[in-house]
């Protein structure tokens, strides 16, 4: 079978498995549990709490002692097994603790899966830039479907969004074993320091101004990636309180309207290889940024009914602010880290990005939300993306002042040169 194919697969699934409740979770918990925003905030971060130490753990057992592919496939089961025990949760504390436990499982596969299907591409003499992103929109294709399936079948506020996804990530699971092999890149004998063995050799990206930086402004705007995920199908469910809107289109379809934004990626994912070569990671992620402000600014403005049309400029702007950030800064990795430790680097990448940028935008925006903008238990919606708004704004004009960044081209077509470690 075409291996091309097979790596879409999995892309799709490694998105639909997430896709079929991250954006209703909200709904759920706050419409149907009746829950707080801090108790949400707090449910919601465990995606950065795991995100925090798993991906570089697996990232470095794939380096070195386990393929790739097993640890994928047995982290989505245990994944899966995990998700079929959600509906049974009803107090916010212990939702916690079992939400915490399936990311656990799953945030590290996503990382894992960039170096599954670099590993297996390169193997195959593929050009991964120019191959890697047509593959990797059927993710979000996968993420789409999920999403529909949710909102048309009626259950994006009922507990039956977790068993749809927990089905989907054992068979996930199940078929990533019969991926081609992924085995660690440590070859037999060679003789490895005790931080190599630990796959530590990752951190000492830090020691580089640039990469340090780039990391840095990786947290900073990994706080705001989540948070139209977390807050927006509540956000257009709750205009169904307002009798002007209560029977519209957006807030019936809610799930539905905010797909555009996974549409949108499908799009902007397949731009990449182009802006990355011509301009270069520093003014792709600049686009990225001011493409964040836009997404919460016409969040801000924007209504079910009228305003529909904001709503849906936003999500298709969405495209652009996620995958010129996340997709690009996985490939930027790419081609600036060693061999030796580069599934490791992803997986640094990933814990600075959905790790603690995204913890902090889970338990700051979920305080934030309950302090200052909650009023007699309804949300003013318009103040809090307005917030969120001027926050990327500060991000982005801080980024254009201290990244320093010379756009070489040459790396960009060759995905595995050795690391810069020289350039400031």
């Amino acid at each position: 079978m075409n291996i091309k194919f097979r790596l879409t697969v999995m892309s799709f699934l490694q998105f639909f498995v997430w896709g079929a409740w991250l954006i209703t979770i909200g709904t759920y918990c706050f419409n149907t549990k009746g829950w707080t925003g801090a108790e949400f905030g707090a449910i919601f971060s465990t995606l950065g709490i795991s995100s925090i130490f798993m991906p570089a753990i697996t990232g470095i057992i794939a380096d070195r002692w386990m393929n790739a592919e097993r640890l994928y496939g047995l982290l989505h089961i245990f994944y899966g097994l995990v998700l079929f025990y959600v509906p049974a949760v009803n107090s916010p504390d212990t939702l916690f603790y079992v939400v915490l436990l399936a990311m656990i499982f799953y945030m590290p596969t996503i990382s894992l899966s960039n170096s599954i299907a670099y590993n297996i591409l390169k193997s195959g003499n593929f050009d991964v830039v120019k191959v890697f992103p047509p593959i990797r929109v059927w993710g979000t294709i996968g993420f789409i479907v999920a999403m529909w399936i949710t909102n048309l079948t009626g259950n994006k506020a009922s507990a039956n969004q977790f068993y749809i996804a927990a089905v989907m990530a054992i068979v996930l699971g199940i078929y990533s074993f019969t991926l081609p092999k992924c085995p660690p890149t440590k070859t037999h004998g060679e003789k490895t320091s005790f931080t190599e063995a630990l796959g530590l050799n990752a951190f000492k990206l830090f020691g580089n101004y640039k990469m340090a930086t780039f990391f840095i402004f990786s947290l900073f705007l990994g706080a705001a990636l989540q948070l139209t995920n977390m807050y927006g199908d509540t956000f257009l469910s709750d205009f169904g309180n307002i009798p002007k809107y209560a029977d519209s289109f957006g807030v019936k379809y809610s799930t539905v309207i905010l797909s555009i934004s996974q549409i949108s990626e499908t799009l902007f994912i397949l731009a990449i290889p182009f802006f990355l070569k011509r301009y270069g990671i520093k003014k792709v992620m600049l686009l990225s940024m001011f493409a964040w402000v836009l997404r919460f600014g016409l969040f801000a403005y924007g209504n079910p009914a009228d305003g529909l049309w904001m709503i849906i400029l936003s999500c298709i702007v969405y495209g652009m602010a996620f995958d010129f950030f996340n997709i690009s800064g996985s490939l930027f990795v790419e081609t600036t880290t060693d061999a030796k430790i580069r599934s490791s680097a992803q997986g640094l990448f990933m814990m600075v990005t959905n790790g603690f940028g995204a913890y902090l935008g889970s338990v700051v925006s979920g305080f934030i939300i309950d302090k200052y903008f909650t009023v007699n238990g309804g949300k003013e919606w318009h103040g809090i993306w307005l917030t969120f708004a001027g926050y990327a704004l500060v991000v982005a004009v801080l980024f254009a002042v201290f990244f320093r960044h010379k756009h070489r081209p040459e790396l960009i077509d060759q995905i595995h040169p050795e690391p810069l470690v020289n350039e400031k």
